[in-house]
């Protein structure tokens, strides 16, 4: 293979498969580790140890609530590092991103409590959730373009696969590891200083991310839409301007995602250790054993993406994820442990079909130049709508109507992603080196 591109005819670098994907599964297994210590630390301890002691109640729905913060630095992530990633390229923003999430979830582990300093302690536990919210918002769309952008013709389904497979590989590390330390500490010492145990590894993870990242070279899509002079000034103001339709539709159509997957684990995971009665081992051996059911269901979706298209799978998807909206009460409310566990796996399953596809889907609706940009705000977007407030609004519906309404939360976020993909046209065809971008 030569590179005519630039003049001369020389080799032009390239990513091994293997490169491609050990470097994008394993900079969002990070992240997702990362984000999901922290919302199990939510569901579980931040609230007394950052807020003072008014009400359990209280203090869960305020530690919900900062857990809502880095969904909304998410965008402004995406705006940044999607600025540096259309026009510098993706390598150096998806470094830049991981070292902002993997600093920010260190220093957490650092912070001392509200007893210690008072009102303090939460205003920087909420400053560096935000630091959390912008690595994230610029990190799964660099990654999911590594991907999709080195796919061999017909595959890039199965290639931006491995991106998505870093959720529930970070997922079951997370949740693992707060198993180890519920089943060696007791409460006083997991509360003192256990839950800070996640926290402070991520350092020791974010410097494995950066040595495979730093490997990686540009991806030939890139290079050819630079070698065109396609470079824009200002990625951000492109997509709101031409594409905010396809902008809107493609946050839509991640929504029911979000909503399923935060209610499936964090919420759930509060509901069963405080109303259930469940303990935090217990509670987290089920959500590690139906982890595993999220992990089967995106290569699953993925592949048929390719083989069907985009479209099908994700309204099959949705339409489920409505009809188990009404499962949800009868299965979780139970307080059985089949029923529970059946809850969960199901749910993780459903998200599972839903999310795999989407490494391929969201990239798809934007042309190279603002494809990391575009991407990356319409998949963090769709973080606000559906999961920023997602354990927050399922823990009030829970309080006040019971959990009717949360299974209504979880089947009306499908039908309106349902409804935003019908309004997409199908996008597995699409040549990525094309001008334009989909309608």
């Amino acid at each position: 293979m030569t590179d005519t591109t630039f003049g001369a005819a020389a080799p032009a670098p390239a990513n091994t498969t293997g490169r491609i994907v050990v470097a994008s599964l394993i900079g969002t297994a990070i992240e997702f580790y990362d984000f999901y210590v922290y919302g199990t630390a939510a569901a579980l301890v931040l609230g007394p140890v950052f807020f003072p002691s008014e009400s359990e109640t209280a203090q869960l729905l305020l530690s919900f609530a900062t857990f809502a913060i880095a969904f909304i630095a998410r965008p402004v992530g995406s705006a940044l590092l999607g600025h540096f990633g259309d026009r510098i390229g993706r390598k150096a923003t998806l470094v830049a991103s991981l070292l902002l999430m993997g600093i920010s979830t260190t220093l957490i582990g650092f912070l001392p409590g509200y007893a210690t300093i008072g009102w303090v302690a939460p205003a920087l536990l909420c400053l560096l959730r935000f630091g959390q919210g912008l690595g994230l918002g610029g990190e799964w769309g660099g990654a999911a373009l590594l991907a999709v952008e080195n796919a061999p013709a017909g595959k890039r389904g199965w290639f931006g696969m491995f991106p998505q497979l870093g959720a529930p590989i970070g997922f079951l590390a997370a949740n693992g590891l707060f198993l180890l330390l519920a089943l060696g500490l007791d409460d006083a010492h997991f509360r003192s200083w256990g839950w800070r145990v996640p926290f402070l590894l991520s350092a020791a993870l974010v410097i494995v991310g950066l040595y495979v990242r730093l490997k990686l070279v540009e991806t030939p899509v890139f290079r050819e839409a630079m070698a065109r002079q396609e470079r824009v000034r200002v990625p951000i103001g492109e997509v709101l301007t031409r594409y905010g339709r396809v902008t809107l539709l493609g946050t839509l159509a991640m929504v029911s995602c979000y909503a399923l997957f935060y209610i499936t684990t964090v919420f759930a995971l509060g509901f069963g250790t405080k109303s259930l009665g469940y303990s935090r081992q217990a509670f987290l051996g089920l959500e590690c054993i139906a982890i595993v059911f999220l992990g089967i269901g995106i290569p699953i979706s993925s592949r048929l993406s390719d083989r069907f298209g985009r479209r099908p799978v994700l309204i099959i998807g949705g339409i489920l994820t409505a009809l188990f909206g009404f499962a949800l009460a009868p299965l979780l409310g139970s307080g059985s442990v089949v029923l529970v566990t059946l809850f969960l796996c199901l749910g993780l399953f459903l998200m599972g079909l839903i999310f795999g596809p989407m490494g391929a889907f969201l990239p798809e609706l934007f042309p190279t130049r603002v494809r990391y940009t575009g991407a990356s705000l319409t998949y963090n977007l769709a973080g606000i709508l559906g999961a920023s407030l997602a354990p927050y609004i399922a823990q009030t519906l829970a309080t006040e109507g019971g959990l009717g309404w949360v299974g209504g939360y979880i089947t009306v976020a499908a039908v309106i992603s349902v409804i935003a993909v019908w309004l997409i046209n199908e996008t597995s065809r699409e040549d990525l080196t094309r001008v334009s971008g989909h309608n």
